[in-house]
């Protein structure tokens, strides 16, 4: 099993910036790509950007250009920078981790955290 914790949500004004951070634990496991969702309140989950083991990295159009993904593989930990923060950015934002676990890491599975809110707010 994995478990994920994530951290650096908050409020912040229209226009600002926040990190977030998830850290991955659990015992004998092999990350393979790490994402970061969000979900607006009556909207559906919506992935904002991915990076894979190689560190190649996806983003949704709405958060192009104003956010970057990265990771720390020696700390399991997965970041989303997020600049030029706007209203709709508002959600709670979930880290995401598809990991191989067992002696081989032959079973895979999807590890999702507990989610942490971002408000943007005047």
């Amino acid at each position: 099993q994995v478990q994920l914790v994530e951290s650096g949500g908050g409020l912040v004004q229209p226009g600002g910036s926040l990190r977030l951070s998830c850290a991955a634990s659990g015992s004998r496991f092999s990350i393979h790509a790490m994402r970061w969702y969000r979900q607006a309140p009556g909207k559906s989950r919506e992935l904002v950007a991915g990076i894979t083991s190689g560190g190649s990295t996806n983003y949704a159009d709405t958060v192009k250009g104003r956010s970057t993904i990265s990771r720390d593989n020696a700390k399991n930990t997965v970041y989303l920078q997020m600049n030029s923060l706007k209203p709709d950015d508002t959600a709670v934002y979930y880290c995401n981790v598809r990991a191989g676990t067992g002696i081989f890491y032959q079973y895979e599975n999807d590890y999702w955290g507990q989610g942490t809110q971002v408000t943007v707010s005047a």
